[in-house]
């Protein structure tokens, strides 16, 4: 069975920085694409970046490419998602995703996801 399950968020200012976790576990050896959304109070979900597990590519939404960055420890089986100069309006529930496939581009259309974790920018 696949388990994401997220870590890392919380409440930080406006320019400050979060670096989210997502561990992953059940994915059988092949190839998975992983992803990072979002979804802020009345608005739909949104694809921030994907990261091809294997090769390392990574794709990014324009609303975050230059501030987030998307990275995979094998090792550990983690996904992480550094934030930088956050915004208010980048207050969301983040989720992370997985597709299985090496994923040209962001996806949106996950076979799972994670729980979720909350993240707040005071502005």
């Amino acid at each position: 069975q696949v388990q994401l399950v997220e870590s890392g968020g919380g409440l930080v200012q406006a320019g400050g920085s979060l670096r989210l976790s997502c561990a992953a576990s059940g994915l059988i050896s092949g190839s998975y694409t992983m992803g990072w959304f979002r979804q802020a109070p009345g608005k739909e979900r949104e694809s921030l970046a994907s990261i091809i597990w294997r090769a390392g590519n990574t794709y990014y939404a324009d609303s975050v490419k230059g501030r987030f960055t998307i990275s995979r420890d094998n090792a550990k089986n983690t996904v992480y998602l550094q934030m930088n100069s956050l915004k208010a309006e980048d207050t969301a529930d983040y989720y992370c995703a997985a597709l299985r496939g090496n994923i040209i581009g962001i996806f949106t259309r996950p076979e799972y996801w994670g729980q979720g974790t909350q993240v707040t920018v005071s502005s």
